[in-house]
């Protein structure tokens, strides 16, 4: 299944349309209409009543919560058209009314988001047009609604050229390393960046850390040898604590974090 590393949560909807008919080309960016956080902002859309979702659902606090997977079909722009195109994005705003702003910090995760989401699909240039042709996409444009408000509205041309910088920064740097780290997202603790997987071992195992791919995917060691399954059962129980806790200790004993929250929430539903 797939979906960003950056996500903090996952809160799976059931409103989706299984597999998309259409390759990943377009990313439609809403607002919420009012001030929520990610996770309250994913629960909204759970129950089937709802009739809606979301691939990404970004909070008013800067969390983001996977709400459906990036190859299942959200229903999030009333166009099956789009839908089946594009990643769909929640944004939570920071002001209720008149221009429905979103902080600076949300700003910056979403067009985090966005970055990752083009590298991961290949997708560049991102482009904002004004019209359907373009990369991102406008709710407004395919229903009677004012979504993403003037605020977020005003922002896809920003939004496009700082994902675009990012793109292009990111190309210039080496592809294709093993890199040696504590985890991927504690760059300090890096060991070493190699082109070759054995050299990246040697010095995983000289320090005593792991060895990740470009994507932030643990290949060496080999994880705990713990099923999913039973972590999530054991999570259930409440052996690992809840929210940072949990994610701080299943990470730290080498464990995918979100591979074993998904398999809780298909436990419970």
């Amino acid at each position: 299944m797939t979906y960003s590393k950056l996500v903090d949560d996952i809160i799976l909807s059931p409103n989706h349309s299984g597999k998309r008919s259409e390759k990943i080309s377009k990313i439609a960016i809403h607002h919420t209409g009012g001030i929520i956080c990610g996770r309250d902002l994913a629960r909204i859309f759970l129950p089937k009543s709802r009739g809606a979702s979301a691939n990404y659902n970004l909070g008013s606090d800067g969390i983001i919560v996977l709400g459906v997977y990036e190859e299942n079909r959200a229903w999030t722009t009333s166009s099956s058209w789009c839908d089946n195109r594009a990643i769909t994005i929640e944004v939570g705003n920071s002001t209720r009314g008149a221009n429905w702003e979103i902080s600076d910090f949300v700003l910056d995760r979403l067009i985090d988001l966005v970055t990752d989401i083009c590298m991961r699909n290949n997708i560049y240039p991102c482009t904002y047009t004004g019209d359907k042709e373009g990369v991102l996409q406008k709710h407004e444009w395919y229903a009677n609604t004012n979504c993403p408000g003037p605020y977020l509205g005003k922002k896809f041309s920003y939004i496009a050229n700082e994902v675009n910088k990012r793109l292009r920064k990111n190309a210039r740097k080496n592809s294709n390393l093993y890199r040696v780290r504590k985890s991927f997202k504690d760059i300090k603790s890096q060991k070493g960046a190699f082109k070759s997987i054995e050299n990246a071992k040697r010095c995983a195992d000289k320090y005593k850390e792991k060895v990740f791919d470009d994507m932030g995917n643990e290949i060496y060691p080999r994880k705990n040898n713990k099923s999913i399954d039973t972590l999530a059962r054991e999570v259930i129980r409440g052996d690992w604590g809840n929210g940072n806790e949990r994610k701080k200790r299943l990470t730290q004993a080498g464990y995918d974090y979100y591979a074993v929250q998904r398999r809780v929430n298909q436990i419970l539903s």
